[in-house]
């Protein structure tokens, strides 16, 4: 059974002024619906939104979006920012760090020196050098 057997024995069981109005009432919906949506009226009937509440939703949507693009482009900015500062501290401490690392080969170059210069001292005692190479060490030591 199809939907026109159905609308069929309806009609039939109708009294003939009752089916007359009701065909004149549908095909009255149906030239309103026809005359303000067109084709798209039998496919979608009055449930259609209008062209200007969907731009009104789109624009909404749009600002929306706006506003969370700047809201995300000020978190990156803050970001950058604090990245920022964090680099500076990160480049004062290296700058501390390599000052520190100088420090200590200047020292540690001094200990060596001292003590080159005391085995120098210890050759000459053993006799194992004599003074003019202990001199010509001595000389080169001073230099470095």
């Amino acid at each position: 059974m199809t939907g026109w057997d159905v609308l069929d024995r309806v009609l039939r069981n109708l009294s003939p002024v009752a089916a007359t109005i009701l065909l004149v009432a549908t095909a009255v919906i149906c030239v309103v619906g026809f005359s303000k949506y067109g084709f798209n009226f039998f496919k979608y009937g009055f449930t259609q939104k209008e062209v200007d509440d969907l731009s009104k939703k789109i624009d909404g949507l749009a600002g929306e979006m706006n506003k969370r693009m700047d809201s995300m482009a000020e978190d990156i900015r803050n970001i950058r920012a604090e990245f920022r500062g964090e680099l500076a501290e990160f480049r004062g401490e290296l700058a501390e760090f390599r000052g520190e690392l100088e420090t200590i080969k200047v020292n540690h170059f001094g200990h060596l020196k001292n003590f080159l210069g005391e085995l120098t001292s210890i050759l000459l005692d053993k006799n194992i050098i004599n003074n003019t190479d202990k001199a010509r060490l001595d000389n080169q030591l001073r230099d470095m």
